[in-house]
């Protein structure tokens, strides 16, 4: 997806295609969020992953819902990735992104449509586990990323 500017170079807002972004995001919720989820699970810190409990308002697991969601973030993220540092700093920048943009969304938009209380109700335990496992989610998609154009 490119764009021309005034002087007719092209500028890119992506360097990876949007169906790339999407594609890392849906599988590192399944892979890297789900997997930080089980092993806080194992720890007993966290119920089992994988819901299958239907969705609203359309009945999609919950699994495939969160696999969706995070495909949408996936396409979100490679917009702005362009601006993470390179090395191994680019692996921090990803986890940051899956800490903080996420999660506050999650926490003051999402938490409050669905009539649950927001920031987790400010249960400490609770705030840094969301951060954690989302921040695992952000890794894995810069992780994926990079793997791809390797």
């Amino acid at each position: 997806m490119s764009t021309t500017t005034a002087a007719g170079a092209h500028a890119s807002v992506y360097r990876y295609s949007i169906v790339s972004c999407f594609v890392a995001g849906f599988i590192s919720v399944l892979l890297f969020q789900m997997g930080a989820w089980s092993i806080m699970t194992a720890f007993d810190l966290m119920p089992q992953p994988f819901g299958y409990a239907p969705t609203k308002p359309l009945g999609v697991p919950q699994t495939w819902s969160f696999a969706f969601w995070g495909g949408i973030w996936g396409i979100v993220y490679g917009a702005v990735e362009q601006r993470f540092p390179e090395g191994p700093a680019y692996y921090v920048a990803a986890f940051l992104f899956g800490a903080i943009a996420p999660v506050l969304v999650l926490w003051f938009i999402v938490f409050p449509l669905k009539g649950a209380p927001v920031a987790a109700g400010w249960d400490v335990a609770r705030m840094i586990k969301q951060v954690i496992f989302h921040g695992c989610f952000g890794l894995g998609i810069g992780v994926l990323l990079k793997w791809r154009s390797a």
